[in-house]
């Protein structure tokens, strides 16, 4: 329900708006300002187009941190309001005293302006991502511009005046505005903090992967919830306001948010049985081969040989079949399947294989050893099938599995031995050789 503000006389504060305009702007001291505060501008543009190409090529070129070089390339953008503030304090010192005695009000509400707008800018630079930064710097500038006027106090009170009543309590567009700027600042709070805690939680060596992994994303998710809890209340919001939407909201976020709940669910799970750990190499139901890179709250990153980023939804790993070639044990086996002639003697290709490719590499594992197996008498070869076993397939399975092909290929070439292939005989006949 919304609620009656307080009666403003609008025809009172048009006259009052409309004499302030007609008295004040409207006279050569504020028409001198204004064109003072117009030239500064212009000015302050073309020193900041001339000196910010050179600046930013000697910032490049010093050594220092990455986060120092963005810090001074932002630095750098101050250039045209500190020449602007600097050409109208000149003028405001100058043209209030006498025999001048300019009435420089609006000069210096400007000068105020630019002085804060430089220092929140200045302040506001351990902010690393862009869009927070500018939120914050342009709402604290607001608020001190609203201070600078004196119109902070009526400001206030009008958003207070401005609300709805729910249940037993009352929403008003302040406290609306209040907690939005809270939870705002509280959750990049909670995200720096939570980044930083990761960061060590990472490093911790009496953690496996998956543990730290773990609990770096409770830590994250229990941040967030705080930070939202406290954004709200700090406000002056009761949190009971919220109880009638309650079962409709829920329902709505039940309904819309089902995947991404399940996909959050699963990951936690996985990390906990640690059936899927970062670096694990996976092999999934439609082909995809490739390590895990990174366990997010709603997928998987998984990296495939040829550098490709698969986001594989959580609830995957769950519902489908996945084959962890890490899982347990790292030691993997891999065959190679090829035939001869049957001029050869199968007791020789068998030592050939073992010694002169299985042998031959430093990936493939001494125990346990390498076997080759006499498995068919084929159509037109001998069929023989070569295992070996290796522990590292985060490395690549197929350039193993060619390389030990590349050894066989040498090693028969180097005794004679001929890899058969089919012949086929086809004969043309004509139509008296038919009949």
């Amino acid at each position: 329900m919304l609620e009656t503000i307080e009666k403003i006389d609008v025809l009172a504060l048009w006259k009052e708006i409309a004499h302030w305009f007609g008295s004040y702007f409207f006279s050569a001291d504020t028409f001198w300002q204004i064109s003072v505060i117009a030239g500064a501008s212009v000015i302050g543009s073309i020193v900041y187009r001339l000196t910010r190409p050179p600046l930013i090529a000697k910032i490049d070129a010093l050594k220092i941190p990455f986060t120092a070089k963005r810090v001074l390339r932002n630095l750098c953008k101050l250039i045209l309001p500190i020449t602007a503030m600097l050409l109208i304090f000149g003028f405001t010192r100058a043209a209030s005293i006498e025999p001048i005695g300019m009435d420089v009000t609006l000069s210096e509400a400007v000068l105020k302006l630019l002085a804060a707008w430089i220092f929140i800018r200045a302040a506001m630079q351990f902010i690393g991502n862009n869009l927070v930064r500018n939120f914050f710097a342009l709402s604290i500038w607001v608020i001190a511009a609203l201070s600078i006027f004196g119109v902070l106090d009526e400001t206030t009170a009008t958003l207070d005046a401005i609300g709805f009543n729910v249940g037993g309590g009352r929403l008003s567009a302040l406290a609306v505005i209040k907690g939005l700027f809270s939870i705002f600042a509280l959750l990049y709070l909670a995200m720096f903090v939570s980044t930083f805690a990761e960061r060590h939680v990472l490093e911790a060596k009496s953690l496996n992967r998956s543990s730290q992994v773990l609990v770096a994303k409770i830590v994250r998710i229990t941040l967030v919830v705080i930070a939202l809890l406290l954004g709200v209340t700090s406000a002056g919001i009761d949190l009971s306001l919220f109880a009638v939407f309650g079962g409709a909201i829920g329902l709505g976020i039940g309904f819309g948010l089902q995947k991404g709940v399940s996909n959050l669910f699963s990951g936690m799970l996985l990390l906990m049985d640690r059936s899927i750990e970062p670096g694990d190499v996976l092999e999934m139901k439609d082909g995809t081969f490739g390590w895990v890179q990174h366990m997010g709250a709603r997928y998987t990153e998984v990296v495939t040989r040829d550098n490709k980023s698969f986001l594989i939804p959580n609830e995957d790993f769950i519902t489908q079949q996945v084959v962890n070639w890490s899982h347990g044990n790292t030691l993997i086996r891999v065959e190679v399947q090829f035939g001869v002639d049957y001029a050869h003697n199968p007791h020789e290709i068998i030592a050939m294989a073992i010694e002169g490719a299985a042998n031959a590499h430093e990936r493939i594992c001494a125990e346990p050893a390498p076997v080759c197996h006499f498995v068919e008498f084929g159509d037109s070869s001998l069929n023989f099938k070569l295992r070996f076993w290796i522990k590292d397939a985060e490395k690549g399975v197929t350039n193993m599995r060619a390389a030990v092909m590349l050894k066989l290929w040498d090693v028969f070439q180097e005794h004679d031995i001929k890899i058969p292939y089919p012949h086929r005989e086809v004969l043309i006949r004509s139509d008296s050789q038919a009949a």
